[in-house]
């Protein structure tokens, strides 16, 4: 059996794909085939549970030649979109779509109608293999680092004056980015956070970050450490493998540290965690602590996000509690 698993975009909707893959592989002993964006390859391509991967810049017409030469038996359809559409059409192997629940989320996004599901994505994703015989494991995400890519904190720490010592010591990654301003916190808030942490805090972020966290480290009173646009995406996931623990906002580094089972402080501004992407361990597991901001008629206003707050006034962050986030940092 002969499989192509889709799904083009996002680095956490890619990662949340993962036991799909480990399922196909470790319970049907397919050869499993993966199609995604050539941004996004370095994700997919470290996965033993993948044999082979496809990665398109723009059009699936790119590999679309290659990919009828394979002889599909099946495609397992995790994006179900206009792309994927027009690769299930030209291969024409039997195909398996999950459920987006477009039309939930806009009940709720636009007339505050709450129909979701209490299913987590990775569930969604499951029940559109499920027709193949597979069934969710209990195993939670996967996530691999390559072994060049693999940081080695205590050298990196030990260069800083946040930590002259030899022995690595607790700190904590701080996932700063995200793709839309509506789901950061301000840059305020972070320095507070930084500066109450009692112990190191290393600001993880790609180069679109990297002006702000260097403001909000000179600003942190050598508390914090600007690591954005210094590491790829699996040096970042190294850095985070081995904090103390995470913070991030609803981002891929969220459920990267969900896959190595971080404590993590996951921060939610327009979005909502009922959409189904919060941090998903292995059955039995919940380390994640969620800091939101309930009972605001406006939230959520938008199931992606936006870059300046439509209403002006940002509370869904600005009432977050930087307070309650720096006590749980320091639970130990």
């Amino acid at each position: 059996m002969k499989l192509l698993i889709i799904r083009f975009s996002s680095i956490g909707d890619i990662v949340l794909t993962t036991p799909v893959v480990r399922a196909l592989k470790q319970q049907l002993g397919a050869e499993v085939h993966y199609l995604t964006k050539r941004a996004f390859r370095g994700i997919v391509e470290p996965n033993p549970n993948i044999d082979k991967v496809y990665a398109i810049e723009k059009k699936v017409s790119e590999v679309m030649a290659d990919l009828k030469k394979e002889d599909y038996s099946h495609v397992i359809d995790l994006h179900n979109n206009l792309r994927s559409a027009q690769v299930k059409w030209g291969l024409k192997a039997r195909a398996y779509s999950f459920d987006k629940i477009n039309r939930e989320k806009w009940l709720m996004v636009n007339l505050k109608v709450d129909r979701l599901p209490d299913v987590h994505i990775v569930h969604r994703y499951m029940a559109a293999a499920e027709p193949l015989g597979v069934q969710y494991d209990g195993l939670g995400l996967d996530y691999f680092i390559p072994p060049e890519d693999e940081v080695r904190v205590g050298n990196l720490l030990a260069t800083n004056v946040l930590a002259p010592q030899q022995e690595v010591p607790r700190y904590i990654a701080f996932a700063i980015g995200a793709a839309h301003n509506t789901k950061r916190l301000p840059a305020e808030k972070i320095i507070s956070i930084c500066r109450q942490a009692g112990m190191p805090v290393l600001l993880l972020g790609g180069p679109g970050e990297a002006g702000e966290g260097q403001q909000i480290a000179d600003a942190a009173g050598g508390q914090a450490l600007n690591m954005c646009g210094l590491f790829n995406l699996n040096q970042s996931a190294s850095i985070v493998r081995q904090a103390y623990k995470v913070i991030s906002h609803d981002t891929g580094l969220m459920h990267i540290a969900a896959a190595f089972g971080k404590d993590i402080l996951s921060v939610w501004g327009n979005t909502i965690p009922e959409f189904g992407m919060s941090p998903f361990y292995p059955e039995g597991v919940d380390r994640n602590t969620a800091f939101e901001v309930r009972g605001l008629s406006c939230r959520p206003c938008s199931k992606i996000g936006f870059q300046e707050c439509p209403k002006g006034h940002f509370r869904c962050m600005r009432d977050i509690s930087e307070e309650e986030m720096v006590k749980e940092l320091q639970d130990i």
